[in-house]
C-alpha cells in the first residue's frame, strides 16, 4: 500500500490534468443529452461557461449606459448612489437620445415655486405626502393618507427573502411610506413598525380557510391584530403574468413560508387565475364593500389593463351604487418581480403609459376619478418618469425592482431560481447571510428620501408646490418624426382630473397622515 501511494505522489501534476480531461473528454463522446459537448467534447464546455455568465458580461462589458433592459446601467446607478447618499448626479450632459421615440420633456417654469420660511418643505426637504386620502369618498371607518407618494409594491415574503422583507418594513418606517405584503401573507418580517398595505390574490394566502377559499373571519382578525395594516389590496392580475395565477417555486417553499401561507413545503404553489370569492363585477363591488364594512379599512384593486368592457361595467355600478374600490393599483405589461412565461412577459396586457391612460380617460368620462386614489406601478421609480405619471392622473406611485435594487439587488434576473447571488430574491441562508438589515434599511429609507426630494425639486422648477398640481400639458413626449413632440393631452386624448389640493401645510396637519401608529 506505501508503495502504491509512494508511485502515485511520484506522478507529475500536470500527467493528473492530462488524465481529467481524458476523462472528460470521453465522459463528453459517450453521452447522448447535449450535442455540442458530444461533437466537441471539453472545448463544449467553454461554450456553456459562457453562455451561463452571458448577462453578467453583457451588464458589466458590453452594453452601454442606456441600452439594458430591464433597467440600464444609468437607472440603476442612480438608485444605488441615491440609497447611498453618495453623488448621483452626471457631468457633461445627458448621454440619452432626446429626439428618441416616447423620450419625456418636463415643461419648466419662467419662475420656479419659492419655499417660504414657514413651508413645510423649509424644514423638511423629504416632507412628500398623497395629496388625497383613501376610503374618504365612501365613508370608510379608518380612511387613510399615504405619507409617501413613493411606496413598496407587492412583493411576497416567499418571492422574497426573510432579511429582504424585514430590511424593506423597517426601510418604509424610517421613510414614512408604506409597505404591500404582496400575496403571500403578513409574515413575521412585515410587523416592524412600517405602514402596511395587506394584498392577497386568488390563493388567499394569510385569509385563506381550510378548503381553500377566501376567510372573512381570518381577515377581520389579522386587521384586529394588526392596526399597523392602514389598506386592503385585491390583486385581479399583475403586470408580470396577467390572467395567469401567481407562481412560487417548490424551492423556495420553506416550512416557515408554509406555514404562513397554508401550503405543503417543497411543493410548487400555483394560484388559480380566478377568484373563488367572486366572477362577476357586481360580484367583485359587493365583495369590496363586505371587506370595507367588516375591516373599516379602505379597499382597492390591483390590476394590469387589457380590454376595457368590464372595466367600463365597474364604472357604472361606481357611478349607480356609489360603491367600489377605493383606489385602483394599474400595473404595466412591463413588470414585474414575479416569474412568468416569457409569451406572458413579452405581450400579454399594455405598457403602463397606454393602459394607464386608457383606463383613466374612462374613468374621467364617468366623472369618478376624484373618488379614486390611483396609483402607478411599472418603471415609475423616477423623478421625471414620476412626474409624467402624476401629470396622468396617479396619486402614488409603488416600487418594486427599485427598491430591491436600493438594497442590493444587482439585475441578475434569476429571481424564479431560488440562486440570487445578492440574497435579496432568495430562501437560501447562505445567500442571505450578506444582507446587513440596519444597513439596507437605511439605503431604502434613503432612496426613498432622494426621491422624494428631486421630485419636489421638479415639480418647483414646474412652477408647483406639490406634484398633484402636474397637467397634461405639463409634459411633452416625442411620439415620431413630424412635430417630434405632442403634450400628454393630445398623446393620450385626455385632460387629467385637477386633484383637490391647497397647501403642503394642509397635508401635514391632516389627522389621516400615515407613518402614525
Amino acid at each position: 500500500m506505501d508503495t502504491f501511494l509512494e508511485f502515485m505522489s511520484n506522478i507529475p501534476w500536470w500527467i493528473w490534468i492530462v488524465l481529467v480531461l481524458i476523462a472528460i473528454a470521453l465522459y463528453d463522446i459517450f453521452q447522448r443529452k447535449h450535442t455540442i459537448l458530444h461533437n466537441f467534447p471539453i472545448i463544449g464546455h467553454i461554450r456553456y461557461l459562457f453562455e451561463s455568465i452571458g448577462p453578467e458580461i453583457r451588464q458589466y462589458f458590453v452594453a452601454n449606459n442606456r441600452e439594458e433592459l430591464p433597467f440600464n446601467r444609468i437607472e440603476r446607478g442612480w438608485v444605488y448612489a441615491s440609497s447611498k447618499n453618495e453623488n448621483n448626479y452626471e457631468g457633461f450632459g445627458t448621454d440619452q437620445d432626446i429626439y428618441a421615440h416616447q423620450h419625456i420633456f418636463i415643461n419648466n417654469a419662467m419662475f420656479p415655486f419659492k419655499i417660504e420660511n414657514n413651508h413645510p418643505n423649509a424644514t423638511d426637504k423629504y416632507f412628500l405626502p398623497c395629496a388625497k386620502v383613501m376610503g374618504q369618498f365612501n365613508n370608510r371607518k379608518r380612511p387613510y393618507r399615504p405619507a409617501s407618494v413613493i411606496n413598496i409594491s407587492a412583493m411576497s415574503f416567499g418571492s422574497l427573502s426573510a432579511k429582504a422583507v424585514e430590511s424593506l418594513n423597517k426601510g418604509v418606517k424610517i421613510a414614512h411610506a408604506y409597505h404591500n405584503t404582496g400575496e403571500g401573507g403578513l409574515s413575521p418580517y412585515h410587523s416592524y413598525g412600517g405602514d402596511v398595505v395587506f394584498h392577497f390574490g386568488t390563493g388567499y394566502f394569510g385569509v385563506r380557510s381550510e378548503d381553500g377559499n377566501f376567510s372573512m373571519e381570518k381577515m377581520k382578525k389579522l386587521v384586529e391584530d394588526n392596526p399597523f395594516i392602514k389598506a386592503i389590496e385585491i390583486k385581479l392580475s399583475q403586470g408580470a403574468k396577467p390572467g395567469k395565477g401567481g407562481v412560487l417555486p417548490g424551492s423556495k417553499i420553506t416550512k416557515e413560508i408554509a406555514e404562513i401561507r397554508g401550503v405543503e413545503v417543497g411543493k410548487t404553489v400555483l394560484s388559480p387565475p380566478n377568484h373563488k370569492a367572486f366572477s362577476t363585477v357586481p360580484e367583485m363591488v359587493d365583495f369590496i364593500e363586505a371587506i370595507a364594512e367588516e375591516t373599516g379599512l379602505p379597499v382597492g384593486i390591483k390590476a394590469a389593463i387589457g380590454k376595457l368592457d368590464q372595466w367600463e361595467e365597474l364604472a357604472d355600478i361606481m357611478t349607480k351604487t356609489g360603491k367600489g374600490p377605493d383606489f385602483i393599483t394599474v400595473d404595466g405589461g412591463e413588470g414585474g418581480t414575479g416569474a412568468a412565461p416569457p409569451s406572458f412577459a413579452d405581450h400579454v396586457s399594455l405598457p403602463w403609459v397606454y393602459g394607464f391612460g386608457d383606463l383613466y380617460r374612462l374613468f374621467k368620462e364617468k366623472e369618478l376619478t376624484e373618488r379614486i386614489v390611483f396609483i402607478g406601478s411599472g418603471k415609475l421609480g423616477f423623478p421625471a418618469k414620476a412626474a409624467m405619471a402624476f401629470s396622468m392622473g396617479v396619486d402614488c406611485i409603488n416600487v418594486a425592482r427599485e427598491a430591491m435594487m436600493s438594497i442590493g439587488c444587482i439585475q441578475a434576473q434569476i429571481c424564479h431560481t431560488n440562486r440570487c447571488p445578492s440574497g435579496v430574491a432568495t430562501q437560501s441562508k447562505w445567500l442571505q447571510r450578506g444582507i446587513d438589515i440596519p444597513l439596507k434599511s437605511e439605503r431604502l429609507a434613503q432612496y426613498f428620501k432622494t426621491f422624494r426630494k428631486e421630485f419636489i425639486e421638479i415639480t418647483h422648477a414646474a412652477g408647483y408646490e406639490h406634484p398633484c398640481q402636474f397637467t397634461m400639458d405639463d409634459i411633452d413626449v416625442n411620439v415620431d418624426d413630424h412635430n417630434l413632440s405632442k403634450e400628454l393631452s393630445r398623446t393620450y386624448h385626455y385632460l387629467k382630473t385637477p386633484v383637490p389640493f391647497t397647501s403642503m401645510q394642509d397635508l401635514k396637519d391632516c389627522k389621516y397622515l400615515g407613518g402614525k401608529h
